[in-house]
C-alpha cells in the first residue's frame, strides 16, 4: 500500500468498521453500522487527507464531548507498537484517522494531546498531527521533541526527527524551520548514529529538506557529524542526506562523500535504446565511463530526463544510476532501464524527450528519445 491513491482507497466505509469495532470493544455505545454508512456517504471524490478528515470527523461526533475522555478510548485501540521493519502504512495503516483527530480537535489540549501522539507513533505515526503543535505550542511541543529524540522506542524517537522536518512531503511546510533550521538540527544531534534504519533515514531526509534551503548549514553539520561520530550509521546518514546537492553538482557536498576526479572522468559512448518509445515502455540507457588518471577514484552517475510539458518546455528530473569505483585507466559498462510510464506526480506529453548522464555533477553526454501517446 504505497503512494497516495494506494492509500486512499483503503479509507472508506470497510476503514469505519475495523475502527468503529474496535472502538465498541471499550465504549458500547458506538454506533458501527451508522458511521460505516456516514463515511460511504461522505468520501465519493475525495482524495486520501480528506477521505482520512471524514472518519474522524465521524469519530468527533460519536465519541465523547469531553476531548480527555474520547482520547482515552482511542489510545486504549491502538494495539501493540511497531517493530524494527514493520510499515506504518501496511500493519496500521487504518489509525490514520485516530492522529488526525488529535491534530483537528486537541490544540486546546496540548499536554493530553502530546501524550496521545506518543501512544499514537508507536503503532503507526504522528508526523503530520504534531506539526500544529509545533505552531501553536511551540516551547512545550519542542521540549517534548527533544526528550523524544533520546526516547527508547525507535518510533518515538523517529518521530522527534520526521515531525520537524522542514518539507514533510504531504504536510504543509514548516516556514519557521525553513528560515531558520537550527532548533531543527539540536533535535537531530542526538540522532546522528542511530542504531535504528527507520530513524537514521528520517534524519537523513530531514537534513536533505534543509539542504534545500539552507546549503551551507546543511554541508557543514554533515562535515561536523562526520568528523565527529566515524561510524558506519553517520556516514550512511551524511550520504543519503546530501543527496540533492549531490545531484546538483555540488562540489563541497561530492567531496563529502568521497566523490573524487571529476576532471578525469569521460563517457565516451551513451546510446538509448529504443529512441521511440510509447507510453508504458522502457527504453535502455548504456554508457561507457572510463577514468583518464593515474588515481584510483569514486564517482557519482546520475541520469537526467528532461520531462516535456504540455506546454512543449521541458523539466529536468534527475535521477540515480550508480556509484562506481575507478581504477586508474579503468572503463566500465554501465546499464539501465528506465520505465517511460506516468506516476503520481509527474505526467508525460509526447515530444522529443533529451537524457543527460551526468558524472559528478556535470553532464557528459547526451541522447534523446521521442515519446508517442
Amino acid at each position: 500500500m504505497t503512494g497516495e491513491y494506494g492509500l486512499k482507497r483503503h479509507f472508506n466505509g470497510d476503514a469505519a468498521r475495523l475502527i468503529g469495532g474496535k472502538i465498541r470493544e471499550v465504549h458500547p455505545e458506538f454506533d458501527v453500522e451508522d458511521y460505516a454508512v456516514e463515511v460511504e456517504r461522505r468520501i465519493p471524490g475525495k482524495e486520501l487527507k480528506d477521505r482520512v478528515l471524514v472518519l474522524a470527523e465521524g469519530l468527533r461526533s460519536r465519541l465523547p464531548q469531553d476531548y480527555p475522555e474520547s482520547v482515552r478510548i482511542l489510545v486504549s485501540i491502538l494495539g501493540d507498537e511497531l517493530a524494527e521493519g514493520e510499515g506504518m502504512f501496511n500493519v496500521s495503516w487504518y489509525l490514520m484517522p485516530v492522529a488526525r483527530f488529535v491534530e483537528e480537535y486537541g490544540l486546546d489540549h496540548p499536554e493530553v494531546s502530546l501524550d496521545a501522539l506518543v501512544e499514537i507513533t508507536k503503532r503507526h505515526t504522528a508526523e503530520y498531527a504534531i506539526r500544529p503543535y509545533i505552531e501553536q505550542h511551540y516551547d512545550l511541543t519542542m521540549k517534548r521533541m527533544a526528550d523524544w529524540a533520546r526516547d527508547p522506542s525507535h518510533n518515538v524517537r523517529r518521530m522527534a526527527s520526521e515531525g520537524t522536518r522542514p518539507r514533510l512531503p504531504w504536510a504543509r511546510t514548516l516556514t519557521m524551520f525553513v528560515k531558520d533550521p537550527q532548533p531543527v538540527l539540536e533535535i537531530l544531534e542526538p540522532l546522528r548514529s542511530d542504531p535504528s534504519e527507520y530513524v537514521r533515514k528520517s534524519v537523513a531526509n530531514n537534513l536533505n529538506d534543509i539542504s534545500k534551503d539552507a546549503p551551507d548549514v546543511a554541508l557543514a553539520t554533515a562535515l561536523r557529524w562526520q568528523q565527529e561520530s566515524p561510524t558506519p550509521e553517520t556516514a550512511w546518514i551524511v550520504r543519503h542526506a546530501l543527496r540533492t546537492l549531490v545531484k546538483k553538482g555540488n562540489q563541497e557536498a561530492l567531496a563529502i562523500v568521497g566523490v573524487t576526479g571529476g576532471e578525469h572522468i569521460r563517457v565516451p559512448s551513451m546510446r538509448l535504446s529504443p529512441r521511440s518509445l510509447t507510453l508504458g515502455e522502457s527504453t535502455l540507457i548504456r554508457l561507457d565511463v572510463e577514468n583518464t588518471d593515474s588515481r584510483r577514484h569514486t564517482v557519482a552517475v546520475d541520469y537526467v530526463v528532461h520531462h516535456v510539458r504540455k506546454n512543449g518546455q521541458s523539466i529536468p528530473k534527475v535521477f540515480k544510476l550508480t556509484t562506481l569505483e575507478l581504477a586508474p585507466g579503468e572503463r566500465r559498462t554501465v546499464e539501465k532501464s528506465h520505465p517511460v510510464r506516468e506516476v503520481s506526480t509527474r505526467r508525460y506529453y509526447p515530444g522529443e524527450h533529451l537524457v543527460d548522464i551526468q558524472v559528478n555533477g556535470q553532464v557528459l553526454a547526451t541522447d534523446r528519445f521521442d515519446l508517442r501517446l
